[in-house]
Formats: structure tokens, C-alpha cells, sequence
């Protein structure tokens, strides 16, 4: 069943790529409307105006929060092909890979919680991203540090990130890539675009690729298919409909659920081989993933923009999965204990968004305004089928050579079934008082009502018409300087649970933000530093641990009030001097309890991401680059990881206009790493590896 699903969508896909690239190949030469549009490839680091954080098209220097944005560039100069490695070079983000399939995302202290996909808020029904999520079905991503209740809902202090799709262009454009790696990875890229009529009003664009990858673990090995066709028509003058739908097909063995013992029973820390896995030999993974979505754009006749979308998401997941928890005995390696479990999954999604966006004129300047309203249902259903067996002792090497067993899963039933809706309004403005003054300010209103049970508790909740408000003051002091301050409070409702049962109530508080902003190299580099501060109350923290649930472990929590983090975020992106592209940032954390300790030690208090490349003058031809993530030491009740630097490098040679050749080397020290010590298990980091791709690019 699983090879015959990845062959019919190879097949599906394949026939609407023959017919669109034929399609493809007539001349536009109508005038058309172009309220969105994307090129195939950008060639600089530095990015356009982006909305994700106040509805409002704005430049770096009009936003008054930190913000960083990955361009397409980016992402193929560091073959940044999914979600993980994108954000783990974005400045102020931590990346908790916890498993091989299951990954948390930190900003600022706090889960990242707010995603967008074009500007619209997208639910996730337990805060984390299950499998990885590919990126190249988009063009560029915004991450908005801080609170960003006036777009999303909900005001959690860490980071809204934004993906922005591919669009069709008028010009007829086509690009391929091939890709070899360490550990059998080979996968093939294709991305056309252009008008599918001879008048140019209709245009298409089609994104394909196919992955096949072994791993660094033992038995890991992953497929994935991915899938993008978008087509825009222009239905009058003033008016674009735009039709979209992606899929992501992934078919993963031997996945690790939990992750490795990092302690022994006594008290000493556990150190394998990096290569070490936990998973069985039959168990496995899959993971579908389906957008669908409408859009209808109209150009008002005063400049406005009205612009209504409807989107249709939806996750598939089917798992066998063997858990492994306990402590091991030092010098026996005995004491871990078996958890095997069948998990089916599936969320269905609908969002429905709109929006009036548009600018007035008043004391003689233009005041930016928008005005939005969205709705959504998010339907979850899970169900656990535990296998005979739970409890079993393993032996010591039983538990890390995949021989276990597959066991018949039909010891006890266990699941979800709830229904997450939410209702919300916003208005945000930007006044300009004067040449140098610009106020910002918002308020959405939310109403959320989940109603359901998981695994035997309650989800059922409802709020009223929360207000979440903004506001925000920007001081251009010249054309390339500006200072800024900003204020949100918070309002986050919650899926942890504490000892009972029972859903914590939702986290609130309150966040400041204050920074300088400027542009640097005549306009080809921007440079920021921002200082921020959070109050929250109710904050989930862990309590205790018991074994069951959907992750093989059920975990339970308190609400902390007093909970504060400020820090320092320091951020250059550009082209500072000719030849050099770069993206760069540090960040500084302070978190505190209410009585001025130090908590959420699992969280780097010091980062620093820098990715770089420069064109050699005397060989323009070839661009050499280079990747440096580190960050200081982070620990958990279990385990502690000291602080470790990771480098790439990479070289890109352009053999003709159209043909480029890249290599990439990966951790080039070969340094052995913990990934994430957000659990109490955790597994090692990938060694050194290598990437070669050639890309054609018509």
C-alpha cells in the first residue's frame, strides 16, 4: 500500500508536468495584473517588504520588531532543503530536533507556535512539526521575532514564521537541480513557470522533486515526494484568481520515537556511538501532508487591495513506532524496557481569511491601513493501538540493534477526537505624524472554542472575544536610520495538561521591544540591534513524566507565573562590500522565575548563526561560502550538552549562465553533538557529510 501510493502521485504528477511545460512554452504579450509575482531564483540575501507581522506591506526599517527573512538564494547556496536547517540559521531560533520525525521550535526563551503561510495563520494541533517540512515549495521565509498577537491570535513572545509561496511569472522560466549526498541521498528538483495562454492572462507554475536518503542512524532511511501546482488568472483588469495546491509525501523506516537514555541509574551521563537508534527494524512513518487554497485578489479603484482567501489543509499519519524508556545499568547496560505502539493520526483543516489593505491620505502624508477578519476549524482524530509486550525488559543490546519483535498491536485503544474553532477580527494602522514619526498600532479580537477529549481528558474550552492589542513608534532619524519601539500584550491558550488531566489556563503577559535599524553599502546591507523584555504568567512547566500518551511518555505540567526573558539580538544581513553575501546574528537570553532563577536551562542563553559567500574578482565564476552555527552550553534534569561550534563550507561554480555546479561540506570538524536536551532522552547530532548538485536554470 505504501509503494502504490508514491507511485500513483509520481504518475499524477508526472502527466501534469508534460502538460504544463508545453503549456508553458507560448509567449505572453498582454498587460497583465500583478498584485504577487516571484522570480526562480533571487541573487541577494537581503529581502523585500514583508506583512507578517502587521498586515501592513512594510521595509525592514517601517517594522518595529526584529525580523529576519531567508531568501531563495539561501536556501540553495545551503542546500536548506527543509524547515529544520532553514531555521537553524535564523538568527534567535533554536531548533529542538527531540526525534528523528518530530521536531519544537524556540525563539526568545518560548515555543514558536505562530506559523503563516502567505500572511495567513496556520494551526498546529500540538505545537511541534511531525516529519520535516520540505521549503521547496516556497520562495522565501519571514521570521518575526516576539509576540505577534495582532496577526496570528495569539501573542506567544517567541516568533511568527512565514512561509511565502511560489508564484507563476509572466515570463516563461524552468529550472532543474540534481542532488547527491553522504548516505545514498539523491534527489531531483523541477520548477517551471510561465504563461499558458498566447495573451498571457493565464499563467501556471509547477514545482516537482523527489528524495531518496539513507541516514547517519542505523536503519533510518526516508522517501519523499513533493508536489506544487499554482495557476493565476487574470478575470478582469483589477481582478486575480489565483488556485494552489501542494503535497508532501513522506515514507520514513526505522524512525526514532523518543530517543536515546541520557543518563545511567547512576547518575552518570550515557555516551554512544552517533549512529546509535533506538527504532526496530519494522517500524516506520509516513506522512502526507495536503494544501489546498483560493485566492481572489481585487485592485480597488482608490489603490486598495481586497483580498479573500480559502484554505484547505490536511495531515495524514500512519505509524509503527517502538519506545524505549528506563535508565540502563552502568556496567550491565540492562534496565531499559520495551514500548511498542501502532499511531494513526489525521487533522483536517479550513481557513478562511480576508483582507482590505490600502493607504489614505492625511495632513499631507499616507496613512497605511488594514482591516482582516479569519476563521478556521481545525477536526484532529488520533488513535493509539499499544503493542502486546509494554514493559518488557530488553536486554542491553536489544534495545539499540533493532531486534525487537514486531508484536501484535491490540493490547488496549486509546486516541483523540476534537475540534479546535476560532473566530478573529484585526485593524492595524501606521500614522505618519510627521517626515521622521510613524505610530503603529492594532487589536485583533479572538474568539477560540475547542471542544473534544485526548486519551480519556477533557479539551473542551472557550473564550470570548480576547483582545490582544499592539502598538509601536518609529523614528526615522535619516532615509537609512530609524529607531523603533513596540509593546503586544499576550494571550496564549495552551494544550499542556497538569496532573488531573485538566488544560492549563492560557498563558498572559505582556512584551516590550525597542531597537535601531539601518541601512549600510548604499542600500545593500541593513544592520539592527534590538533589546526586548517578557512578563508572563501561567507559563507550562514539566512536573513529571509517566509512561503512555502519543509520544510514549505523558508528561504533565504547572503553570509558573513570574516567568521573564529579556535579552539582546544583534542582526546584519547584505551585501556589505561587493562579492559578499552575508546573513549573520547573535542573541543573549536571559530567563528568570519569579524569584530571579534561572530556568528553561535546555535553551542556549548565547547564539551566534553566520552564513556567507564571495564571488572571487579575479574568478567570478566561482563563489566560496561558509556556514558557522554555535551556541553555549544547555542542560535538562538528565543531561548537558557544553557549549560546540558546527561549520559548512561550500563552493558554487557557474560553468555557463544557465549551468552551475555547488559543493557542500557539512560539520567539516566531525563534531559529536546532542541535538536537543528540550526531552529527557535526546539523540546525536549528523557528523560530516558532503552534497554535490547541478542546477540548470532557463
Amino acid at each position: 500500500m505504501r509503494l502504490q501510493r508514491k507511485q500513483l502521485f509520481v504518475a499524477v504528477v508526472t502527466a501534469i508536468s508534460a502538460q504544463a511545460a508545453l503549456a508553458a512554452d507560448q509567449e505572453g504579450t498582454l498587460e497583465t495584473l500583478e498584485i504577487r509575482g516571484s522570480e526562480l531564483q533571487e541573487d541577494t540575501y537581503l529581502a523585500p517588504r514583508a506583512a507578517s507581522g502587521t498586515g501592513l506591506a512594510l521595509d525592514s526599517l517601517e517594522t518595529p520588531q526584529a525580523q529576519t527573512v531567508v531568501t531563495r538564494q539561501q536556501m540553495e547556496d545551503f542546500n536548506l532543503n527543509d524547515l529544520n536547517q532553514l531555521l537553524s540559521l535564523t538568527s534567535g531560533v533554536t531548533v529542538e530536533r527531540v526525534e528523528t520525525d518530530r521536531t519544537y521550535y524556540t525563539a526568545r526563551g518560548f515555543d514558536i507556535t505562530n506559523f503563516q503561510v502567505d500572511g495567513t495563520g496556520v494551526p498546529s494541533a500540538y505545537g511541534n512539526i511531525m516529519g520535516d517540512l520540505d521549503t521547496f515549495f516556497y520562495e522565501r521565509v519571514e521570521v518575526l521575532r516576539g509576540a505577534n498577537g495582532l496577526m496570528s491570535g495569539s501573542g506567544n513572545p517567541s516568533a511568527t514564521v512565514n512561509l511565502v509561496r511560489k508564484r507563476p511569472t509572466r515570463e516563461f522560466q524552468a529550472q532543474a537541480r540534481i542532488l547527491g549526498g553522504s548516505w545514498q541521498q539523491l534527489r531531483t528538483e523541477g520548477d517551471v513557470s510561465g504563461a499558458l495562454t498566447e495573451s498571457g492572462s493565464l499563467r501556471g507554475r509547477l514545482s516537482l522533486a523527489v528524495e531518496d536518503k539513507e541516514s547517519y542512524l542505523d536503519r533510518y532511511a526516508k522517501q519523499r515526494l513533493l508536489g506544487q501546482g499554482v495557476i493565476e488568472a487574470d478575470i478582469t483588469d483589477s481582478l486575480l484568481l489565483t488556485l494552489g495546491h501542494s503535497e508532501q509525501v513522506d515514507a520514513t523506516d526505522s524512525p526514532m520515537w523518543g530517543a536515546l537514555p541520557m543518563q545511567y541509574t547512576d547518575g552518570t551521563s550515557t555516551d554512544y556511538d552517533v549512529s546509535t537508534s533506538t527504532s526496530a527494524d519494522w517500524a516506520y512513518w509516513d506522512n502526507t501532508t495536503r494544501s489546498s487554497y483560493a485566492e481572489l485578489q481585487n485592485l480597488l479603484d482608490n489603490g486598495w487591495t481586497l483580498t479573500a482567501r480559502l484554505t484547505r489543509n490536511e495531515t495524514d499519519s500512519e505509524s509503527k513506532l517502538f519506545y524505549v524508556y528506563g535508565k540502563p545499568d552502568a556496567s550491565t547496560g540492562l534496565g531499559l524496557k520495551a514500548y511498542p505502539s501502532r499511531y494513526d493520526m489525521t487533522t483536517e483543516t479550513l481557513i478562511g481569511d480576508i483582507q482590505l489593505n490600502g493607504s489614505f491620505l492625511l495632513n499631507g502624508y499616507p496613512q497605511d491601513f488594514a482591516l482582516g477578519a479569519q476563521w478556521y476549524q481545525a477536526e484532529v482524530w488520533d488513535e493509539s493501538n499499544y503493542g502486546q509486550g509494554i514493559g518488557t525488559n530488553l536486554g542491553a543490546e536489544e534495545a539499540f540493534d533493532g531486534s525487537y519483535p514486531e508484536p501484535s498491536f491490540d493490547s488496549s485503544v486509546d486516541g483523540s477526537e476534537w475540534t479546535s474553532t476560532q473566530s478573529s477580527l484585526f485593524a492595524s494602522t501606521r500614522l505618519m505624524l510627521s517626515d521622521e514619526f510613524s505610530v503603529l498600532g492594532g487589536l485583533r479580537l479572538t474568539q477560540l472554542d475547542v471542544e473534544g477529549s485526548t486519551y480519556g481528558d477533557s479539551k473542551d474550552s472557550d473564550y470570548d472575544l480576547v483582545p490582544v492589542p499592539y502598538a509601536g513608534v518609529v523614528y526615522q532619524m535619516t532615509p537609512e536610520l530609524s529607531l523603533y519601539s513596540s509593546y503586544t500584550q499576550i494571550f496564549n491558550p495552551q494544550t499542556k495538561e497538569d496532573l488531573d488531566g485538566d488544560l492549563l489556563d492560557p498563558v498572559e503577559g505582556r512584551t516590550y521591544e525597542a531597537g535601531i535599524k539601518t541601512l549600510l553599502a548604499e542600500g545593500q546591507a541593513q544592520a539592527s540591534v534590538a533589546i526586548f523584555a517578557t512578563t508572563q504568567d501561567n507559563v507550562a512547566e514539566k512536573v513529571g513524566t509517566r509512561p503512555g500518551g502519543t509520544s510514549g511518555v505523558d508528561d504533565y505540567y504547572r503553570g509558573v507565573d513570574g516567568m521573564t526573558s529579556q535579552g539582546v539580538e544583534i542582526d546584519w544581513v547584505g551585501e556589505f562590500i561587493p562579492g559578499l553575501q552575508t546573513q549573520a546574528g547573535f542573541t543573549h537570553l536571559v530567563i528568570e522565575d519569579a524569584e530571579g532563577e534561572a530556568t528553561r536551562k535546555q535553551i542556549p542563553r548565547n547564539q551566534l548563526t553566520l552564513a556567507a559567500n564571495y564571488q572571487l574578482p579575479a574568478l567570478p565564476e566561482l563563489r566560496l561560502g561558509t556556514v558557522v552555527r554555535w551556541q553555549s552550553e544547555v542542560s535538562s534534569s538528565v543531561a548537558e550538552q557544553e557549549a560546540y561550534a558546527l561549520a559548512d563550507l561550500m563552493a558554487v561554480y557557474q560553468w555557463t549562465d544557465s549551468l552551475k555546479m555547488s559543493l557542500n561540506l557539512n560539520n567539516i570538524t566531525d563534531e559529536k553533538y546532542i541535538n536537543s536536551v528540550y526531552w529527557d532522552q535526546a539523540y546525536y547530532g549528523a557528523p560530516r557529510s558532503a552534497q554535490l548538485s547541478v542546477s540548470w536554470n532557463y
